[in-house]
């Protein structure tokens, strides 16, 4: 997932600079904005989908600790489930749209199928699908024992506790 994240990040910043070289010197590239358009799209959900992995996304720790513990393993179950069911709709979903879309084409590059472009949809919720069941016996361990780690938390005192004070020391 990190390979695939990096490998879109460099070709997104190579279709930037050079649509921007090309139109500084007055020759726009017709496919520039749809390519780096999609581009960012695909660099979006694999990112995601690679948060996933690591479970960087959005969470309220500090809320789901102040729970007892069965309760805190009762609300991380169902929470996990409600999110695999979204992620199994999405790909369902995009299947279909991909069923539509056969036959279509980019406006700039008749040649490149809209079912190439938006596949990154379905194979991406999958992605997530997978990700999640992997971090599921983690999170679940964390449910059971003292609780969810607050990362920004955590990376914010750390910062503090890095500053140096107005004497100079750390604290």
């Amino acid at each position: 997932m990190e390979v695939i994240a990096a490998l879109l990040m460099a070709a997104l910043t190579g279709i930037i600079v050079i649509g921007f070289v090309f139109r500084a010197v007055g020759l726009s590239l017709v496919w520039y904005d749809e390519i780096a358009s999609i581009g960012l799209c695909w660099l979006t959900y694999y990112g995601s989908a690679l948060a996933a992995l690591r479970g960087a996304h959005i969470g309220f720790p500090g809320i789901v600790n102040a729970f007892p513990p069965s309760l805190r393993v009762a609300s991380t179950v169902v929470a996990e489930i409600i999110v695999l069911v979204f992620f199994v709709i999405l790909t369902v979903t995009g299947l279909e749209v991909l069923d539509i879309l056969q036959g279509s084409t980019l406006v700039s590059l008749p040649n490149v199928s809209l079912v190439v472009t938006q596949s990154v949809i379905p194979i991406t919720a999958v992605l997530f699908i997978i990700a999640e069941l992997m971090r599921f016996p983690e999170v679940l361990a964390a449910a059971r024992g003292a609780g969810f780690e607050d990362h920004e938390l955590k990376e914010a005192l750390d910062t503090v506790q890095e500053t140096p004070a107005s004497g100079g020391t750390p604290r």
